[in-house]
């Protein structure tokens, strides 16, 4: 979260020509309801079993850029199945930052709570191992989100053209 993924996402789809889709926008779509909504009436189990439901239909897409929530890109089952179809980008911040930039935003469920910088420190905390293990990683700190796309657009290139 507040790494720039949506905004990174549709500048790559621009550029590409490619469709965009956003994976939490698809959970709310599916479930009729904000994601702060099914984590309160449903709990998160029932987000994450929303969420591994649409990571099996993506695999039947192409010329698409996925934009998904930081938790599914932390299971290690989610991330693999989508590396076996897709180029995976992790895009990377402090703690600091990803305050700065979410510190207003109420739809956040992860965050609802007395000390939102600590859970955020916690959960890179638990998922970075399984964020490393995407295929690139890129710190936006100090990038702009052209900066960052212009990245990710260079390794898309490489690996087709290696591939």
């Amino acid at each position: 979260m507040g790494t720039g993924k949506s905004s990174t996402g549709q500048i790559l789809a621009h550029q590409l020509n490619f469709q965009f889709l956003d994976t939490d926008a698809m959970i709310e779509k599916r479930a009729g309801m904000p994601i702060t909504e099914i984590f309160a009436n449903q709990g998160e189990a029932a987000f994450r079993a929303l969420e591994s439901e649409i990571v099996r239909e993506l695999a039947t897409l192409s010329n698409t850029i996925i934009s998904t929530g930081g938790g599914l890109g932390a299971n290690e089952e989610r991330l693999n199945h989508l590396k076996s179809h897709a180029l995976v980008a992790c895009l990377w911040a402090a703690p600091e930052t990803i305050w700065q930039r979410v510190r207003h935003q109420s739809h956040r469920p992860l965050l609802n709570g007395p000390d939102a910088q600590d859970k955020i420190r916690d959960l890179l905390r638990q998922r970075e191992p399984v964020y490393r293990q995407a295929d690139v990683l890129i710190n936006t700190e100090l990038r702009s989100v052209k900066d960052v796309a212009q990245q990710i657009l260079y390794h898309f290139k490489e690996a087709r053209s290696s591939g």
